[in-house]
């Protein structure tokens, strides 16, 4: 019997295929935020951990391009360090269930939440105003992505010794400048969205209003 597991698709078909999907949970993503009370931040950052998980899966056809770096910075410029490192661990744990989960998932969580922190602490800088700056959180993502594969890189000295790091990260430089240009295009794409959102639902936007006391 034939159905559509039958079909095989060439990597141009399965690459729009893919990329088709990742719309289909971009948008939903959105409508799901504008019916979120505000300040409802936990369910937004299960929201960025689920795009940034569908991305790299669907994305993986792409070598080293996805979206998870800029949405781990995105995260620790609005939401803290804290925040963004369970954000950047539970990405890579649940998406190399997926793509394969080894030691090397240690060292991508750690990778993330350096990046993750990185937002956190120079946050002013990437903000002009109350408004996110493009070029500053891309500039910052291009550079991230080299920080990122480098850390991922020491995972390699558990079977290659200390001396021939440096010749591995040469050969994968293709790879960092191919993750750097990638981010630079998702930094562009999903800086102002994912902002505003994030925005619009951080605990920092809450505003208590205390009883005011009548004198008498």
């Amino acid at each position: 019997m034939l159905d559509a597991h039958a079909i095989v698709l060439s990597p141009l078909e399965t690459l729009v295929l893919n990329l088709s999907l990742l719309a289909i949970v971009a948008w939903s993503m959105w409508k799901a935020e504008s019916s979120l009370d505000s300040g409802s931040s936990l369910t937004v950052l299960a929201l960025m951990a689920l795009f940034a998980v569908t991305g790299r899966v669907l994305l993986e056809p792409l070598p080293n391009v996805q979206p998870v770096t800029v949405i781990v910075l995105l995260v620790g410029i609005h939401y803290g360090a804290t925040k963004s490192i369970g954000v950047a661990t539970l990405v890579a744990i649940v998406s190399n269930l997926v793509l394969g989960h080894g030691l090397w998932t240690f060292y991508q969580a750690l990778g993330w939440a350096l990046i993750g922190v990185t937002g956190a602490l120079l946050s002013q800088s990437l903000r002009i105003g109350e408004k996110i700056s493009v070029p500053r959180v891309a500039t910052l993502s291009f550079i991230a992505a080299f920080l990122f594969d480098w850390v991922v890189s020491i995972s390699v000295l558990h079977s290659i010794p200390l001396e021939s790091l440096p010749v591995y990260i040469m050969v994968g430089l293709p790879f960092d400048l191919a993750h750097g240009v990638g981010n630079v295009a998702f930094a562009a794409w999903l800086s102002e969205p994912l902002s505003e959102i994030m925005s619009r639902h951080s605990p920092k936007r809450e505003v208590v209003v205390a009883p005011v006391k009548s004198s008498t």
